[in-house]
């Protein structure tokens, strides 16, 4: 490769894969001797990536975390995620970085290539939220996220104090798992140590959190489950303290094809009919989500529910009144 600057931008994009690298690739790679690459290297060093080395069979080249942030090259899949991401972070998802966001977006898109802008306008423009639960729900920490997804690629253990929707507060050593974000709220799926069975943490209820140093073995959610279907089944059925039971006028195996984790847990009954638990912290969100059912339903309790989906279906009745139904 002739072009020097070319081969530069080459040789990056290569050591920034998470691999060590021999000058003997890299050298076969860009077709130039293993000497220009480690010219090439030094190079670099002197614009200021932190290209590391080490020597011996299996030593080579790789990127490391340096003293200042260096420039990144980005694929174009690479830049729609991160901008997607930015702008998630700017509705303020996470508390405190919502300004941050907003800046390192408006650098992100001056820069994106025409083709690039017109994706990420229309993945952004398809994208529906849920309505909130009663306003805005706690923001979470983002130092408490980053420590805690650290946790989990190293399988880790962290201690941390927890504190739960009665206000209890409780003192937990957990392997974490997975991360998991549903609307404006983290969540994080761990295997509970002391407990010695898996849970699901609001993040934005896990304060003073600590690393022990200590590795835990690899595990995997019971069933094979993913972590985001095991999030969803616990907020259904065990987070809140609004519980609220319907009768749905189907058998459970025809309503499972219609309701979600997120609505609620499912308890057969007969052939015709079959019990639906769910719960939430705030009665007139539940409501929301007992009008989503798509199956004829009664409600069983609480009684202080049916205010709230009568007035949901007034509401309903007075928007369309002025309609007249087609033939």
């Amino acid at each position: 490769m002739r072009d020097p600057s070319g081969r530069l931008l080459q040789l990056l994009s290569l050591l920034q894969t998470p691999r060590d690298w021999s000058g003997t690739e890299l050298a076969g790679r860009l077709g130039v001797t293993a000497r220009t690459i480690r010219r090439d290297i030094d190079r670099l060093r002197d614009l200021g990536y932190p290209v590391h080395a080490t020597h011996g069979n299996t030593g080579g080249y790789r990127l490391t975390a340096g003293t200042a942030m260096p420039p990144l090259l980005l694929d174009d899949d690479e830049a729609t995620a991160i901008a997607i991401g930015l702008r998630t972070a700017a509705a303020g998802a996470v508390t405190g970085i919502e300004d941050a966001s907003l800046r390192a977006l408006a650098k992100l898109e001056q820069v994106l290539p025409h083709r690039l802008r017109h994706r990420v306008a229309a993945l952004t423009e398809a994208a529906v939220s849920l309505p909130p639960q009663d306003g805005a729900p706690p923001a979470a920490d983002p130092a408490v996220l980053a420590l805690l997804a650290s946790a989990c690629v190293t399988r880790e253990t962290v201690r941390f104090t927890y504190t739960d929707a009665g206000d209890r507060e409780t003192r937990r050593l957990a392997q974490p798992h997975r991360l998991v974000t549903a609307g404006r709220r983290w969540y994080l799926v761990a295997h509970d140590e002391d407990r010695a069975g898996w849970r699901t943490f609001r993040a934005d209820r896990i304060t003073g959190p600590r690393r022990t140093g200590t590795r835990g073995p690899e595990r995997a959610l019971p069933g094979g489950a993913d972590a985001a279907s095991w999030a969803m089944d616990a907020l259904a059925g065990g987070s809140g303290t609004i519980k609220a039971r319907l009768l749905l006028h189907v058998s459970a195996e025809d309503a499972a094809e219609h309701v979600t984790a997120w609505q609620g847990v499912l308890e057969p009954l007969d052939d015709r009919s079959c019990l639906l638990h769910t719960r939430s912290d705030s009665m007139r969100f539940l409501a929301y989500r007992v009008t989503l059912l798509p199956v004829d339903y009664t409600l069983l309790d609480p009684p202080e529910l049916a205010g709230h989906l009568a007035a949901i279906a007034g509401r309903a009745t007075r928007a369309v009144r002025s309609f007249t139904a087609p033939p």
